[in-house]
């Protein structure tokens, strides 16, 4: 007797053709994201300022859909205010509050950089150790944008090493927060001493997470965090406040 037939697999299309669709969108949607995030990090989009989302198209050079998206996600880390039918505000420097948030991000470096000691494989090392490599080389070249590029890679890296996705969500935006009070400290105040300070900071963490050495790893990360604490007075005293709100106006 005859097996009984089966049916051929019937192939949805148009599911085929959309996939890469979507995709593309997706990338789109990230692309957007970090114009926009780098635009706000060296202040090109000024805390405080007001824009629209056509003004944000032209700015970023993308098209009204991954903007959107990207308004979306930006406005959920806090770093763009949306008034409706009122437009777009880029969200002012509060010393305050983000003193407060340097805590929070403290606490959640420490617990990332154990895991990263931890689960890092030797894909991730590998990725460190040049990554402490270029630093080095670069030392005395880096500028505060280059920097700033160097700085979100060996956080992603660090965050994959870690191997828990709930918590880049969570740093990611305390991560902009504070490159952008970085790109203030290193660009508007005369006295900073250059990048050294923040590149030997970031060779520790890297080298000793790299060579699996939790307890100096976490001695690093607080001291990373300690040298960003140092800004904040910095900034304070020597800052123009309409530097870290638009609204306000010059003193000067």
């Amino acid at each position: 007797m005859a097996g009984k037939r089966t049916a051929p697999k019937l192939v949805d299309w148009q599911a085929a053709e959309d996939a890469p669709r979507r995709q593309n969108s997706r990338n789109l949607f990230e692309l957007a994201y970090e114009k926009i995030e780098g635009l706000i990090i060296n202040c090109e989009l000024r805390p405080g300022s007001r824009l629209s989302i056509q003004e944000l198209q032209n700015l970023s050079g993308f098209s009204r859909t991954p903007v959107h998206q990207a308004v979306g996600r930006l406005a959920d880390d806090t770093l763009i205010v949306v008034h409706p039918r009122h437009g777009l505000e880029i969200a002012p420097i509060d010393l305050t509050r983000d003193r407060t948030l340097l805590r929070l991000r403290g606490d959640l470096e420490r617990f990332v950089i154990q895991l990263a000691t931890e689960r890092s494989q030797s894909t991730h090392r590998n990725q460190m150790l040049h990554m402490s490599r270029v630093l080095r080389e670069r030392r005395e070249t880096l500028t505060v944008d280059a920097f700033n590029v160097l700085d979100r890679r060996i956080d992603k890296l660090i965050l994959s090493a870690a191997a828990e996705p709930f918590l880049e969500h969570t740093l990611r935006p305390l991560h902009t927060i504070f490159r952008r009070i970085g790109w203030i400290h290193h660009t508007q105040l005369s006295a900073t001493g250059g990048l050294a300070a923040a590149i030997d900071c970031h060779l520790a963490i890297l080298d000793t997470v790299a060579n699996r050495h939790e307890d100096r790893a976490v001695k690093a990360t607080n001291n990373l965090i300690t040298f960003v604490e140092s800004m904040f007075e910095a900034i304070e005293r020597e800052v123009d406040p309409s530097l870290l709100d638009a609204s306000l106006a010059p003193l000067i």
